[in-house]
């Protein structure tokens, strides 16, 4: 029993480990680009939107609508030619971070 426990904890700790290394990796992304229109913490700025606080799997389905070149919104042009660079690996750690702040 002691061994299985042992397991779970160190499970849930390189689980841990593993979301909060995407977190910080998805901070440094999102400040390269994405901060100057949704603002610093992710608040929105002007006509761009909040996004901060939301769900990591709506960020990813978004990001790659968008990135398939889906119009969805009055800044889809400015948010698809910002996808279409984005790969995969990257959209799940911008999906981590935004969706750990609020």
């Amino acid at each position: 029993m002691k061994i299985i426990q042992l397991v779970c904890v160190f499970y849930l700790l390189l689980v841990s480990n593993a979301f909060s290394s995407d977190i910080d990796a998805g901070n440094e992304r999102y400040h390269k680009n994405c901060h100057n229109c949704h603002g610093p913490a992710g608040m929105g700025v002007a006509s761009y939107p909040k996004v901060a606080g939301l769900e990591s799997n709506y960020i990813i389905d978004r990001l790659n609508r968008y990135r398939s070149g889906e119009k969805i919104g009055s800044n889809s042009g400015l948010m698809i030619s910002m996808a279409r660079k984005l790969s995969d690996r990257e959209i799940e750690i911008l999906a981590a971070y935004l969706s750990s702040i609020n």
